[in-house]
Order: C-alpha cells, then sequence, then structure tokens
C-alpha cells in the first residue's frame, strides 16, 4: 500500500508542530496545509481548527507531527509522539527531517479496534506490513489559484466530492483560504506556516477597485433600466423599426453591450470558475474595444479626416457609378462575343440604367448631409471599435444598396426561369410535383398540355443565357460586398467574443490554468522515502480559445459550401452573415 502526502514546499523548514490538513476521501492521501508551530495549547488548536472548518467548508483535521531537530529540543519528537493521545485519528503521521538530509523520515501510527498503537516506518522494507509513503512537494499558492481542466459544466455543487483525486487536492487547497490569513505578524496565541505566513498577500489598487466598483455598479444599473424603459416605448415596437433594428449590424451591437453591461453590473458575484472568466473575459473586451475606439475617434478628429472622407465619397460613388453603366453598355452590345436575345437585352439594361440614373441622383442629393453625418457619426466610435466597424458596415449596406437591387431583380427573374424550366421539363417525362405529399408523381397530359408546355419550354430556355449573363454579373458584385462585410462582422464578433483576460492569464501566470501535473524526482535518499515535484502544466491556447470565447452572435454562413453553390446555381438570394436570432457558443 502507498500512502501520498501532498506537501507543501513553504513548510519544509518550518518550525517543529502539529500538521494541519485533510484525508482525502476514498483514496490513501492526505493534503498538508500548514504546520502549527509548538507551543500551543490543544484546545485552542481544536477550536481554531473548527472555526476553519466553518468559513471554508473543508473537513479540517490534525494530521500528525512535523518535528525539525533544533539544540536544546532532542525530546520534541517524543512529546509530539504523545500528541496522538489528544488529537484522535485513525492515522497519525510523525514527519521529521534530519539534518543535513533533505529527504523526510514518515512514521504512521496506526490505530486497532481495541485501541492498540502499532507504529510502521516508511524506511524499513516488510513486505507484508510496509506502507510505503510518497512525498508530493507542490507550491502552494500556485495550486490555490489555478483551476484544473475540464471544468464542471454548470455550477458545481460545493457538497459533493470530485471522483479525481487531482482535483480532490486541488479543491481543498482553494477552499482552504481562510486558514492562510494566520500570519506570524498575528498577536493570536498560535503561529503557523504557509504560503502567506511571512504577510499577506494583498494589493491597495485592488481594493480601491472594489470598494468604488459599488457605486459604478449602481449607476450602470440605472442607466440599463433607463436605456430598457427607452427602448420599450411603444413606437419602438412597430414593425418597421423592429425590422430595421433587426437588420442594421449597429442595433445589433448596442443589443449585444447592453446584455454585456448587464452582465457587468450585476451585484451577485460570479458563482463559479466558468462565471468569473466569462466576466473578467467580458470586461477586458470591453475596455480594449473602447481603447481602440477612443484611438480611432482621436484620428478621425485630427487633422479634419472627417473632411476628406467626406471629399473623397463622392467622387467614388461617381466612380462606381461609370464603372456600372459602362459595364451595362458592354452587357447591352455582344459581351465576349455571345449572342444574346436583342429586346430582353436591351429592356434589362435600360431598366438597370434608370435605376443608376435614382441613385447617383439620391446621392448628390444628400452630399451637402454627407459631412454632418460622418462627423455626428464618429462620435460614437468612442463606444468602442466594434460600433465603429458594424456603422461602416451599414454604410456600406446603404451605399450599395442599388447593387443589392441589381442582384434580386436579377436572381428573381432568373430563379423564376429556372423553376419554369424544371416544371416543365417534368411535363414532358410525364411527372408533375405533389404539393400536399412534397414528391414528384405521374401524371397523364393531353395534347394541348403538351403543346402549350413545349412552347414555353423553348421561350424560357432561348432567354435564359441572356438572363444567367444579367445574374451572374451581379451577383459577382453582391458577392464582393457581402464579402466585405462578412470581414467587418467577422472582426466586431472576434473582438466580441475573443477571451482576452484568459489568453492574459495563460501567457502571463500559466498556472492559473492547469490542464494537468507532471512529477518530478526531487529527492531519493536511502533511508527516506520517496520525494516528488510537482508541476503544473498549462493550458493550451488553442483549448484556452474554445473553452472561454464568449458565446455572440454567429456572424458565419449558415450554409456550408455545397449549399452556398446550390443556392447560387438555382437563383436564391445571398444575405449578409448576421443573424440575430442564432446565438452560439
Amino acid at each position: 500500500m502507498v500512502l501520498k502526502i501532498f506537501f507543501p514546499q513553504c513548510c519544509n523548514r518550518a518550525e517543529s508542530g502539529l500538521l494541519v490538513g485533510r484525508w482525502i476521501s476514498g483514496h490513501d492521501s492526505a493534503v498538508v496545509l500548514a504546520v502549527i508551530h509548538y507551543p500551543f495549547i490543544p484546545g485552542q488548536v481544536k477550536q481554531y481548527i473548527q472555526q476553519m472548518q466553518a468559513q471554508s467548508g473543508v473537513e479540517l483535521t490534525v494530521l500528525g507531527s512535523w518535528s525539525l531537530p533544533k539544540e536544546g529540543q532532542e525530546s520534541m519528537e517524543s512529546f509530539l509522539r504523545d500528541l496522538s493521545t489528544i488529537f484522535p485519528q485513525q492515522r497519525w503521521l510523525q514527519v521529521s527531517r534530519q539534518m543535513g538530509k533533505m529527504g523526510f523520515i514518515c512514521e504512521v501510527v496506526n490505530r486497532n479496534q481495541n485501541g492498540q498503537e502499532t507504529q510502521q516506518e516508511a524506511k524499513k522494507q516488510n513486505e507484508e506490513e510496509e506502507e510505503k509513503v510518497i512525498f508530493v512537494h507542490y507550491e502552494q499558492r500556485k495550486v490555490m489559484l489555478s483551476q484544473l481542466h475540464p471544468t464542471e459544466s454548470g455550477d458545481p455543487d460545493p457538497n459533493t466530492e470530485p471522483s479525481s483525486e487531482l482535483k480532490q487536492v486541488f479543491q481543498t487547497v482553494a477552499r482552504s483560504q481562510p486558514l492562510f490569513f494566520l500570519d506570524r505578524y498575528d498577536d493570536g496565541p498560535l503561529k503557523s506556516t504557509h504560503w502567506q505566513s511571512e504577510g499577506r498577500e494583498a494589493s491597495i489598487i485592488v481594493e480601491l477597485l472594489k470598494q468604488a466598483s459599488v457605486p459604478l455598479c449602481v449607476l450602470i444599473s440605472w442607466l440599463l433600466a433607463l436605456w430598457t424603459w427607452i427602448c420599450n416605448i411603444r413606437i419602438f415596437s412597430l414593425y418597421p423599426l423592429r425590422f430595421l433594428s433587426s437588420k442594421l449590424s449597429t442595433c445589433v451591437q448596442i443589443s449585444y453591450r447592453t446584455e454585456h453591461m448587464r452582465t457587468l453590473s450585476s451585484p451577485k458575484p460570479a458563482a463559479g470558475h466558468k462565471q468569473f472568466m466569462r466576466k473578467g473575459n467580458i470586461l477586458v473586451s470591453f475596455l480594449v474595444d473602447v481603447g481602440l475606439g477612443i484611438l480611432l475617434m482621436s484620428w478621425l478628429y485630427r487633422d479634419d479626416h472627417i473632411a476628406t472622407l467626406a471629399n473623397m465619397l463622392m467622387p467614388a460613388a461617381d466612380h462606381v457609378a461609370k464603372e456600372l453603366e459602362e459595364l451595362l453598355q458592354w452587357l447591352m452590345g455582344a459581351p465576349a462575343g455571345l449572342k444574346m436575345n436583342r429586346a430582353l437585352d436591351q429592356v434589362l439594361g435600360r431598366f438597370f440604367l434608370y435605376h443608376i440614373h435614382l441613385w447617383i441622383s439620391y446621392i448628390h442629393l444628400m452630399s451637402p448631409f454627407i459631412e454632418g453625418i460622418l462627423w455626428y457619426g464618429g462620435l460614437s466610435v468612442c463606444l468602442g471599435l466594434t460600433f465603429a466597424l458594424s456603422l461602416l458596415s451599414d454604410m456600406v449596406a446603404l451605399l450599395t444598396f442599388h447593387i443589392y437591387c441589381f442582384y434580386v431583380y436579377g436572381a428573381r427573374l432568373y430563379c423564376l426561369k429556372i423553376y419554369g424550366l424544371s416544371s416543365l421539363w417534368r411535363l414532358f417525362r410525364g411527372k408533375k410535383w405533389n404539393v400536399l405529399r412534397q414528391r414528384v408523381d405521374s401524371c397523364s397530359y393531353d395534347v394541348d398540355q403538351l403543346f402549350i408546355g413545349t412552347l414555353l419550354f423553348t421561350i424560357l430556355l432561348f432567354l435564359l443565357p441572356t438572363t444567367a449573363l444579367y445574374y451572374l454579373v451581379f451577383t459577382l458584385l453582391r458577392l464582393v460586398v457581402v464579402l466585405f462585410q462578412g470581414i467587418l462582422h467577422l472582426s466586431v464578433d472576434f473582438i466580441n467574443s475573443f477571451p482576452l483576460f484568459a489568453m492574459g492569464l495563460r501567457i502571463f501566470r500559466p498556472y492559473r490554468l492547469a490542464e494537468g501535473v507532471k512529477f518530478q524526482v526531487l529527492c531519493d535518499e536511502p533511508g527516506t522515502a520517496l520525494h516528488l515535484l510537482m508541476e503544473i502544466n498549462p493550458l493550451k491556447c488553442s483549448t484556452v480559445v474554445q473553452t472561454y470565447r464568449t458565446p455572440t452572435y454567429s456572424c458565419y454562413p449558415r450554409d456550408s459550401w455545397a449549399a452556398l453553390v446550390k443556392k447560387l446555381f438555382v437563383g436564391e438570394l445571398i444575405y449578409p452573415w448576421r443573424h440575430k436570432s442564432t446565438k452560439a457558443d
């Protein structure tokens, strides 16, 4: 049988005293948390352990005694051994360290059913009665602050013990924080050694931020309540406004940030590690977003860059319109030497040219107000870079609305002809589409129906190349716009969802996110127990991103590449990638 003792490195040279810790349930192992120094009163030790057990919820107990021999304390070891009668345990660990040696000697005192004690030295080689002891040295502060992965889904129950021995060790050290508040500068009757025994680790800045966060959360909650009341006004629930708010990226980002601020301003503390990391990621992401937005705003309002952008917008719109007109004139001729249906070609070309003229007239009508719109719209950049990108996406959608109209007209006309040809092709084969059963059934047609179907099939077939060419050209233009908007949406989604706080912990404090542990032989001297050093293996960066990525509205395509090609072939509409109704983890 092997007894594992997890021993903190900070207690290797502690003064003689009692070992305080916990036996791991279901496993033959113990976790040492602190050493209470001699002199002490046993009654005060029992009272202190009960008090710490009530605060931490950990079943603390006196595991045994620790002896570090010094001059004038030769009888200390026998005195500490006699304490097993005052602190009755099924096992009593008598750990001692000899001068000049790194290893420890551990004697395990067992109590049988009659109350008699039997001693077993770990250094004796008895195959039948030997109980081998292995000391696993760990850094107490890192284990206390670390979170072992994979974490439990949902809120963990503090009364339920994890099945893994390693998880129980990490959880025991993490929940024993009240035990580490006793340091050498306290005037109490007990003195102990642990990672914080040389003085409490504290930060004045952190304490000031905690005090300032209370009124700040109250203010943010009040502002959010006011904003929610404004959004719930009846006029904003009308269909046109509700439809526009669901399609505009800026409105989607506002609702998303409102949900984030509601999470941050909640007065309830984080229920578990997952919720704590989510709040940290949201806070850091919000601060980085606002910082980048302020930098962009300082660039926009410096050296009158907004006026420069406004002056560049009109020539760019005129240039795009001129290129579209030349493209339509090319399509109305003989594009690439193809023979088009001249009548349909002229009708479609003039129809689209008329829309271009309408669009240019609208742009020139709005030109005096463009600089003012950009100037006041630039103020929203202080809310974050994501607002600027969302606003840019909406502006691109408005400025390319004529391209969207061209695409819709061409796609609807092309789709109508494709479905008409497929239906008439079934007519030639004696088939028809059963709407009720959603399948193709056999059907008999008379001569008149076959004659009219042949005429319609011929007309649609010979008009299809002209329609398909216009559809192909405007679909390519539409895909360019959708691709640009998709890049903007991906950038917004990256800023919103990337776990900056978790990645910062992984880079600067890798022990905070542990994937596992590794052991290294620390000491294997003859006559002493085996000593291992437990080191924390940090979580992989890809696993950190996958585990702590903030849930966002999906901005990725719903369809696969095959489904996208199918939609393009049959003429179904391709919309931008952002969908407000879809939320992905």
